[in-house]
């Protein structure tokens, strides 16, 4: 057994239970992880709480700028081993792991450049008395991160959160917790101050409870299932402890017919099956406008069967496995409800291989808008084609779910893209492009997609509170006695 927990700057073995890591594309156990204990948790928590409260890191704005930047440096040393390790705990495609490493590393200088610009902000009252209004950490943070994005999703919250002056709890998800564990020890090696970063690996009802629910954390910040997140929002309601939640999404892709077939059909693809739409903004809804309706739907199956799925680790790989069994089980029961709730499967769900968690990526058509598989995410290589006539119709279907995290408008027309981007719920809408983060903008959702945004000012703003001191500079009489 190695030592996979950090705690207090040290790196530990877990008290905890025993999981074999399992590699998606062929079900081989990579490394056994012992995992946190609930007393190990707790004792995190002790020792982020003391690294904020008796150490002078939530002040030292300079030496987080200094230890940001030198995590990045080490991240962008190792892209290549690091993104390779995230590839084969999550079964995606080497080519997008190594993108998620050069994202983490620009995140990583991002918040560090913003925090180092940040100033507190003076106003001169009528009274003659000076106002200083500066942003301050809440403490101590719980960081609990998916398995679809585990380096990534962690550094859009662990940035921001050191950036702003936090200590950190960090709860990987118990099935890739591989790249959170390199990065853990790299901040050991960039020399953080002990306490400042912990990592307890262990499942929800054991680790995410406890950091849920302790007194010491300040705030919870979680991304993940929306029945996960409605829970923690009731567990953090319970003594207001602050709390943001990236939740699930059914995002609708909107081709209108001005655009050519064929770069429509590459996006939608693109939008749905990236990743192995193992997304929470996977385009899994693609309504498209009537008049080329059939086309399209000919074109997108004709080009879902040339999908290459395979090897995560060559490059030619378009696709790799589902991150385990169970959720294969999933997607597979979901294509069952389907057919029996009347829709079409034109393509798909077929398994692959004789090892591995393989399957084609499944489309399905004459679907109707109470349809379960319209309705509630899969979160899998599983798009449903629903077809519009006119914007009135596109807006009604794009917005008729629970969900509103992001969207796509595929139209030559930015007129009245733009238009009716202005009337569909979502948080991120992409036109003429689909699912790229930009680190400078925020990212979130709407009604049941979450609360709060990452990213962008409003990413550090959410691990910071405004903090209001007026100065007057001389006791004089008091105020209303000479009013």
């Amino acid at each position: 057994m190695e030592e996979h927990l950090l705690i207090n700057g040290q790196m530990v073995l877990g008290e905890g239970a025993v999981r074999h890591i399992v590699n998606p594309a062929s079900e081989e156990t990579i490394v056994v992880v012992r995992e946190a204990s609930v007393e190990q948790v707790e004792q995190a928590i002790q020792a982020a709480r003391n690294a904020f409260d008796a150490t002078s890191w939530k002040t030292d704005k300079e030496e987080r700028v200094r230890l940001l930047l030198a995590l990045a440096q080490k991240l962008e040393l190792q892209c290549e081993e690091i993104a390779i390790l995230e590839s084969k705990n999550t079964g995606k495609p080497f080519r997008e792991a190594k993108i998620d490493v050069e994202d983490s590393v620009n995140c990583l200088k991002y918040y560090a450049d913003l925090i180092e610009r940040q100033k507190k902000e003076s106003l001169e009252q009528w009274d003659g008395s000076t106002s200083v209004v500066q942003n301050v950490p809440y403490g101590v943070v719980a960081l609990i991160v998916p398995w679809n994005f585990p380096l990534l999703l962690g550094i859009w919250k662990l940035a921001p959160a050191l950036a702003a002056g936090n200590t950190i709890v960090f709860k990987p998800s118990e099935l890739t917790p591989l790249t959170m564990i390199k990065l853990a020890e790299l901040t050991r090696e960039c020399g953080f101050p002990a306490g400042v970063f912990n990592l307890v690996p262990g499942d929800g009802p054991s680790v995410g409870q406890t950091l849920v629910t302790s007194g010491a954390v300040d705030k919870v910040s979680f991304t993940g299932g929306t029945v996960t997140g409605r829970l923690i929002h009731e567990h953090c309601a319970k003594s207001f402890k602050r709390v943001s939640l990236e939740l699930g999404g059914k995002s609708p892709m909107l081709v209108f017919s001005d655009v050519p077939l064929d770069e429509a059909v590459e996006w939608a693809l693109f939008g749905s099956f990236f990743n192995q739409g193992e997304v929470c903004v996977a385009s899994s809804r693609i309504l498209v406008e009537e008049t080329i309706y059939q086309t399209f739907v000919e074109k997108l199956v004709a080009r879902a069967r040339t999908i290459k799925l395979g090897d995560p680790l060559k490059e030619e790989t378009e696709m790799g496995p589902l991150i385990s069994k169970v959720h294969l089980e999933k997607v597979e029961s979901y294509i069952e409800i389907g057919e029996k709730e009347g829709a079409r499967r034109q393509y798909g769900g077929e398994r692959i291989g004789q090892e591995g968690y393989f399957v084609t990526p499944v489309i399905f058509t004459d679907v109707t808008p109470e349809m379960t598989i319209v309705q509630e995410e899969i979160f899998g290589p599983f798009s449903v084609i629903q077809s519009f006539n006119g914007e009135e119709e596109a807006i009604k279907l794009a917005n008729g779910t629970k969900y509103a995290l992001a969207a796509g408008i595929l139209s030559n027309d930015l007129d009245r893209a733009n238009r009716v981007a202005e009337r569909i719920q979502a948080g991120t809408i992409w036109i003429n492009s689909y699912h790229t983060p930009f680190v400078n903008a925020p990212w979130g959702g709407f009604k049941q997609s979450g609360i709060g945004r990452e990213l962008g000012p409003q990413g550090l703003a959410s691990y910071s509170e405004p903090k209001h001191v007026n100065v007057t500079k001389k006791l004089g009489q008091l105020g209303w006695y000479s009013m």
